[in-house]
């Protein structure tokens, strides 16, 4: 049985606590640094899109430091790095980028994001419709689907593998890896993101024991 490790706290300390390699693969999706940590509710003629508003908390207002990459590259063997053309300062060229296409050209936001990866492959994209998240009642203004995150388990790592992410958000990640049957570590330093968070992961884990 898999285990899941999730704790609310900084991921530098979090991540201080492992040895050199412990994790066969990081999924993170740190700020951007452009400011997108918050959104007023939006209404589209095409109410699947409507958007949901989220309180503005200013985490988006820089990117990582040198070090937190440094400590991520420490503990872990591979890497996937949403929003890598963002930190391009700090990550060395890949042939292996990850583009997730969202299926949502009518809207205003980008049609997809990019992922930097340390693997020796090619660039792949995946298409994973962001729309049906839009409607729903999400609390995190950055939520990536979970189902885009077993897109990324299911060709990025083997059966065995102990998976990290470094910034929790909406937890879609931890809600992947426990379908999957990986072993799942990872910590958000917002409380309040954290605790809605680990709320879904309980509920879906609940609607998996009915079902």
């Amino acid at each position: 049985m898999s285990i899941s490790i999730v704790t609310n706290e900084d991921n530098m300390a979090m991540m201080a606590r492992y040895p050199d390699k412990f994790f066969d693969l990081a999924i993170v999706d740190p700020p951007y640094g452009i400011g997108i940590d918050g959104q007023k509710k939006s209404v589209n003629k095409n109410p699947k899109h409507n958007r949901k508003a989220h309180t503005q908390k200013s985490w988006d207002n820089g990117i990582p430091s040198e070090e937190y990459f440094f400590e991520l590259f420490r503990v872990s063997k591979n890497q996937i790095i949403w929003g890598g053309n963002y930190f391009t300062e700090y990550l060395k060229p890949t042939k292996a980028w990850i583009f997730w296409y969202k299926g949502q050209n009518d809207l205003t936001m980008s049609d997809g994001e990019m992922a930097w990866t340390s693997f020796n492959t090619v660039t792949r994209q995946v298409n994973a419709n962001r729309a049906k998240l839009i409607a729903q009642n999400t609390f995190h203004p950055t939520e990536k689907p979970y189902y885009l995150y077993k897109w990324i388990l299911g060709r990025y790592a083997q059966q065995g593998d102990k998976i990290l992410d470094t910034h929790l958000g909406s937890q879609s990640s931890r809600v992947a890896a426990y379908d999957m049957g990986f072993d799942f570590y990872g910590c958000e330093l917002d409380k309040d993101y954290f605790d809605q968070g680990c709320k879904r992961f309980e509920t879906h884990i609940q609607q998996l024991v009915l079902f």
